[in-house]
């Protein structure tokens, strides 16, 4: 059978709708090769989420054009932009993000020289289906489609839809079946998974009590949730973080500082609630790896909401954040808004960049001389490997890949730790 490439960009629900797809194809006879160069079609699943990475999958098609072999845009990209897709692959096939079941279709009609359109949303569940992992420690486990929130600077919601949860069991079967194949990592991810289960009488804790109790010894990294859900289940979440097999780990996306730029986002909650949140968790669990993400520049953004960032990052002191340069999305309504000059929005990125870094360095310093059980979970470089210990910090050590190790931490970086 044929050679394909897939190549994967974006979050880790992209990187699950990449296993799929190579699971189904695998099943289906094909040969799965790692470079574009090998294969006989390509598969490149994209992103859009922000303007640079736009920018980068344009270059990334491009390239893989001059290779003169079929071609096959799939992910968000051709949902959001057909029109720029066919500007620069015309023939190139395109597959959205959620008809991934119809990969095989796909690809025997693009390898017989048709192109090939499939951009409908079947609304089907991802959970039970073959997979081929990029990393057998970790099993990425997709618990909805969708989302209920309207941000007004995302375009995602235009690609995977209204909100479509699973159901809980369905999801308990996904994890029994990846710890039978090893897994010792469960990532439990969603476009936003504080919203789980709203349409189907449920809720995000309900359902994580029960995939908690399936016997063995294994950890879960609960993925980003809107904290306009979480101030409503906090109390819940909170007595879910108390188990053992949870990572001590919280992606709460803050945005901005100001709660007049977080109403023209249209987030729904305030800083003042937003504060209340971290608080509780870290009353609770001192040691927290908490992650928030943050958009520099936002239409209208003045100095003084700017300021109010800052002084929120120098606060509430993230170990992980994720800056964002605001770009304009298609179909949003925040493309609609006055745009601010880019000089302005660079200049505050960088300084808000550098305070991040020192204190993403002055975090993990505290926790030079923590001893204890650390999960080998990466292939690093230079032949070491990366572990997480029950806070999911990211730890330099030696050993095998799914080993749980004894360590001592002896060193800090900005952005790792090296054990021992």
């Amino acid at each position: 059978m044929e050679k394909i490439c897939i190549t994967t960009y974006g979050c880790s629900y992209n990187q699950a709708d990449s296993e799929i797809m190579k699971g189904i194809l695998s099943k289906a006879g094909y040969t799965l090769v790692e470079s574009p160069m090998e294969s006989q079609l390509n598969i490149i699943n994209t992103c859009v989420v922000k303007s640079p990475t736009e920018a980068r999958m344009v270059f990334k098609i491009k390239e893989l054009l001059k290779l003169n072999k079929p071609l096959i845009v799939a992910g968000c990209m051709p949902k959001i932009e057909r029109r720029l897709v066919e500007a620069i692959a015309p023939n190139a096939s395109m597959l959205g993000p959620d008809t991934i079941q119809k990969v095989v279709y796909v690809v025997r009609e693009t390898l017989s020289g048709r192109k090939i359109v499939l951009l409908d949303d079947l609304r089907k569940s991802r959970l039970l289906l073959p997979r081929v992992r990029k990393n057998v420690v970790i099993s990425i486990v997709p618990i909805a489609i969708g989302c209920l929130s309207s941000c007004t600077y995302c375009c995602v919601r235009f690609a995977r839809g209204r909100l479509l949860s699973y159901s809980a069991s369905s999801i308990i079967e996904e994890v029994k079946n990846s710890l039978k194949d090893g897994c010792k990592e469960v990532w439990i991810t969603s476009q936003d998974c504080g919203c789980y289960g709203m349409d189907i009488g449920s809720n995000l804790p309900t359902m994580l009590m029960k995939v908690l109790r399936i016997p063995g010894k294994f950890f879960i990294r609960l993925g980003m949730m809107n904290p306009s859900h979480v101030k409503n289940m906090l109390e819940e979440l909170i007595e879910v973080y108390r188990s053992s097999k949870i990572f001590k780990f919280l992606h709460l996306p803050v945005q901005s500082g100001s709660d007049r730029i977080l109403r023209l986002m249209n987030r729904e909650y305030t800083i003042k609630e937003f504060i209340q949140i971290i608080k509780r968790f870290r009353e609770e669990f001192p040691s927290l790896t908490f992650s928030t993400d943050v958009i520099v520049g936002f239409p209208s953004e003045t100095n003084k909401d700017f300021q109010q960032t800052v002084s929120l990052i120098r606060r509430l002191k993230p170990d992980i954040v994720n800056l964002s340069k605001f770009g304009k999305r298609p179909l949003t309504k925040a493309a609609e808004m006055e745009q601010l000059p880019h000089e302005i929005i660079k200049r505050r990125a960088r300084k808000l960049a550098k305070l991040i870094d020192d204190i993403r360095l002055e975090n993990n310093e505290k926790w030079l001389g923590w001893s204890g059980e650390v999960l080998i979970d990466e292939r690093g470089k230079n032949g070491r490997m990366l572990g997480r210990n029950f806070a999911y910090k990211s730890i330099v050590i030696d050993g095998k890949l799914g080993e749980f190790k004894r360590t001592r931490i002896v060193e800090a970086r900005a952005t790792f730790l090296v054990g021992k």
